[in-house]
């Protein structure tokens, strides 16, 4: 008997397997125990960059990301997602393989850019699991495959920080990361295929039936069982794109949380991209970096405060932008307090605060954008999220580090990350602020419109 989307397996049974072999995935391709010192790494005995070269090197990923990210997008729903997780994957372990075997700059920025590669397919990962599972099941395996990418950061983290504290050579780290995204690649090749996509798959839906009438008129051409031309396919597909956003930002609450989810998603991955170089400049002399315990206890503490902040019971619609305006301002808070510092110690403080308050705070955009979307539009928002983030981060990356007038140091940077934030918290809580006074006096005028229509009730 057929269960969801064509799958004839039990409904209690057939979310198990591919929601399992995904969460495998996810743990095995984020436990990456060489990220946390990759800068380390690179500018120590066995790759001999200096700090600047490194600075050069991180804009790449940050820029291909950019160009690749709205194209995997488009091909990830049309290959149905498997294909574009098989290719994160070998992209994952073609670019540590670079990263352990390269040398030199170049080795180091074809090595980012592969890496951009399977960034850019992160939506896929996501999107995947929705397209394989009844709906009932969404919240539940959404919880199962969120949770299994934030552990293996984690354990990745801790794995590195153990074994950089007992000693061990980095290069044995970057092994282990190798072993790990390669154990990936290969439960990648396991997960069934979908039958159908999210996104395009409804508007297939309703062409079908003229397709079908069309097809008895014209020679067509057959792709995947669709009776229908190439330029059909695309133009239906852009189409479909275009009324989608329009139906998708059409709420100016809405459109603020996305605001806030691309801007904060650029000076977060800005800021977590060249803290390893601020803390290689502030750092003593023959000093044992934690750099990796730093990044696993703020990313379990960040886990829970998102899991906190989903059983607060608050107004969100009302007052979520003055929350994210003040907490923003915080964060802007602290990483000045961490550029202003030249303690190792302080600057891993701020550093924790600053990814535990962030973490939360995306969430609370996730579930309030994800509240107003019908399910199919969700790779699309978020998808087109990430990539106006990406562009922002660029244009960032290339007025502060890469435009040759300005190539700001390293301790510049970071007040300039401090500043934007503090622009983002000034917007959010100005916005927050007006939506907070709008919506008392929208239910004052409601209660006064309800008092004078009782009282007339009562004369008549």
């Amino acid at each position: 008997m057929p269960c969801w989307a064509g799958h004839y397996v039990p409904c209690h049974a057939g979310w198990v397997g591919p929601t399992v072999l995904l969460c495998i995935y996810g743990f095995c391709s984020m436990m990456r125990p060489i990220e946390p010192f990759v800068a380390v790494f690179l500018t120590g005995t066995y790759k001999n960059l200096t700090t600047e070269q490194v600075s050069q090197v991180i804009p790449v990923w940050t820029y291909s990301s950019a160009v690749l990210l709205v194209p995997v997008l488009l091909v990830t729903d049309f290959l149905r997602y498997k294909p574009v997780i098989v290719l994160q994957g070998l992209t994952y372990v073609t670019a540590f393989l670079l990263i352990l075997v390269g040398s030199g700059v170049h080795w180091a920025q074809l090595a980012f850019f592969i890496y951009s590669i399977a960034m850019a397919a992160d939506v896929a990962y996501f999107s995947y699991i929705y397209s394989v599972v009844p709906p009932s099941y969404y919240q539940r395996v959404t919880g199962y495959v969120r949770a299994a990418i934030l552990l293996g950061y984690a354990a990745g983290a801790l794995l590195a920080q153990l074994l950089v504290s007992f000693g061990v050579p980095l290069y044995y780290l970057a092994i282990v990361t190798l072993i790990s995204v390669s154990i990936a690649l290969i439960t990648s090749c396991f997960l069934p295929m979908p039958k159908t996509s999210l996104f395009f798959n409804e508007a297939y839906s309703a062409d079908q039936t003229k397709s079908s009438v069309d097809v008895n008129n014209s020679e067509s051409w057959n792709f995947w069982g669709k009776s229908e031309t190439a330029a059909k396919y695309v133009g239906r597909m852009f189409r479909t794109l275009i009324l989608d956003c329009k139906k998708c930002y059409s709420s100016t609450m809405m459109l603020f949380f996305c605001i806030w989810a691309a801007t904060g998603r650029c000076g977060f991955y800005q800021v977590s991209s060249y803290i390893q170089v601020l803390w290689v400049h502030i750092q003593p002399n023959n000093f044992t970096a934690y750099n990796g315990g730093v990044d696993a206890i703020s990313t379990l503490s960040g886990a829970a405060a998102s899991v906190a902040v989903g059983h607060v019971s608050l107004e969100w619609s009302v007052w979520g932008e003055l929350v994210l305006g003040g907490f923003t301002l915080l964060i802007a808070g602290a990483l000045f307090l961490m550029d202003l510092t030249s303690n190792i110690w302080i600057s891993y403080t701020f550093y924790f605060l600053f990814k535990t308050i962030y973490m939360p705070l995306t969430t609370i955009c996730t579930f309030q954008i994800a509240k107003k979307l019908n399910r199919r539009r969700y790779a699309l928002v978020f998808g087109l999220n990430s990539f106006v983030g990406t562009v922002l981060q660029s244009v960032l990356t290339a007025v502060v580090i890469n435009t040759k007038s300005v190539q700001l140091p390293i301790t510049s940077q970071f007040i300039t990350y401090a500043s934007y934030f503090a622009a983002i918290s000034l917007l959010f809580t100005v916005r927050g602020v007006y939506t907070v006074l709008h919506m008392k006096a929208a239910r004052r005028r409601e209660t006064t419109t309800c008092q004078r229509a009782h009282t007339c009730d009562e004369f008549v």
